[in-house]
């Protein structure tokens, strides 16, 4: 039996057209590209921590850079919603390509938190808030669709 791939289902969706189908294919969409997105975070960060001599930053520096990849995440969110909302894309466009940006603003601060290994309480904190981002976005995918 042939195996099919990661993109297949998607490719589905797509032909399919039906509002139930763009969902699907929204969700799809936005778990695919974060994963594109994450994977590399997930290895370069694991061979900084464990081949380098990483300095361990200070609190401060930390929550700033919490706040900083808040900050991108949330415009990155903003920036999908008025994709979602263009007038000059065709619907199934529009809501898959806020889809696939959508999927930055998690994507933001759990690649911070890739590159704070080393410290894990930090790099934890970080992927709690990329977490956190991850299922506010994909809440927000329906809100996406016209």
């Amino acid at each position: 039996m042939a195996r099919r791939s990661l993109i297949e289902p998607l490719l589905l969706d797509l032909r399919d057209g039906s509002p139930a189908a763009r969902r699907r294919a929204a969700g799809r969409a936005y778990r695919l590209a974060f994963g594109v997105l994450a994977a590399p975070g997930v290895v370069l960060g694991a061979a900084y921590a464990l081949l380098g001599q990483p300095a361990l930053l200070p609190v401060a520096v930390v929550l700033g850079l919490a706040v900083l990849a808040a900050g991108v995440a949330g415009g990155a969110l903003w920036l999908a919603g008025r994709t979602a909302r263009a007038t000059d894309l065709p619907p199934v466009q529009a809501q898959v390509g806020a889809a696939i940006q959508a999927a930055s603003a998690p994507a933001v601060p759990f690649l911070f938190g890739c590159s704070l290994l080393a410290q894990p309480l930090a790099a934890l904190a970080l992927f709690a808030l990329a977490a956190a981002f991850f299922l506010w976005a994909q809440a927000r995918l329906d809100r996406f669709a016209r």
